[in-house]
This record gives structure tokens, C-alpha cells and sequence, in this order.
């Protein structure tokens, strides 16, 4: 085998192995990314059989909110004190519309900020990922559009909240 085609072989299997490694780093970015938002977005987005109500909030400490809920869908049940994430931009004094996490007191906004919100991750991880796939893979079209649809779900997430 001549010397040129042995580099040209060696050449196309170490792009195929970065290829594959900065696509499988990629891939579990976003995976990663669904997986940490996917723990508030299906409180939110699966809302039928769960406890949905309003939360005034009454006090905020250490990036918790707290404060009474009253209950408006059938079946829940009013409580004097449930914990809203602080994180999340409220106000004291305000009334937010809620989901109940099953099994606590602990709730998640609903509606269109509280569904921005919790797919934050996944934008942060789109914007992530767009520079390995812009950098490592040379793949320009498919990073910028990953980069752009992250930029625009943390920035829409930004002015709902």
C-alpha cells in the first residue's frame, strides 16, 4: 500500500472519531439539557389529574417563596402554606397561578412563564451544544440554528417572567 493512501486512511478515520465523539458529546448535552428542565416542564405541561390553584405570596427567603393556596380545579385541596422555587421572578404581594408537585407542598408555575421557565435548561444546553457543533464538528448551519433557538428560549423566558 502506497504511503499517500495509508495518511489519506489514518486522515479519514480520525475524522470520523472526532466526528463521532464531539457528536456523542453534543447529543448528551442535550440530553441533559431535556432531562434537568423535564423535572418542572411536565408539572406544567401534563397538568390533567393534577392539583392547579393560585399561590399569594407572602414571604421570600432563601431563593423560596412561600405563601397560602387556594385551589381551582376540582378535587384539590386549599393549604395555608406551599413553596414556590424563588428563582423564579415573583413578587411578594402577588398572585401566581400554580401547579401542586404530587405527593408535596411544593408548587411550579403555570402558563406561558412557567413553561418558559422550566425549559430554560434545554436552552442553555442548545446554546452549549451549538458550540461544540460549530467548533468540533464544523457543522456552522446546524450551530447556529441550535444557538438560535437556545438564545430565543432563554431570552422569550426572560421577558414572560
Amino acid at each position: 500500500m502506497p504511503a499517500h493512501a495509508s495518511r489519506r486512511n489514518t486522515s479519514t478515520v480520525l475524522r470520523f472519531g472526532q466526528f463521532a465523539a464531539l457528536g456523542t458529546v453534543a447529543a448528551l448535552i442535550l440530553i441533559a439539557g431535556v432531562w434537568a428542565s423535564w423535572g418542572t416542564a411536565q408539572h406544567v405541561m401534563l397538568t390533567k389529574g393534577r392539583e392547579r390553584g393560585t399561590m399569594t405570596v407572602t414571604r421570600c427567603a432563601d431563593d423560596r417563596c412561600t405563601g397560602p393556596y387556594r385551589p381551582t380545579s376540582e378535587g384539590s385541596t386549599p393549604r395555608a402554606r406551599v413553596v414556590l422555587d424563588g428563582a423564579v421572578t415573583v413578587e411578594k404581594g402577588r398572585t401566581y397561578t400554580v401547579a401542586v408537585k404530587p405527593g408535596s407542598d411544593d408548587v411550579v408555575r403555570t402558563g406561558a412563564g412557567g413553561l418558559l421557565y422550566a425549559w430554560v435548561p434545554l436552552g442553555g444546553a442548545l446554546l452549549l451544544a451549538s458550540m461544540v457543533v460549530a467548533g468540533g464538528l464544523r457543522l456552522t448551519r446546524l450551530a447556529w440554528i441550535l444557538g438560535g433557538t437556545g438564545l430565543a428560549m432563554v431570552t422569550a423566558a426572560f421577558l414572560a417572567l
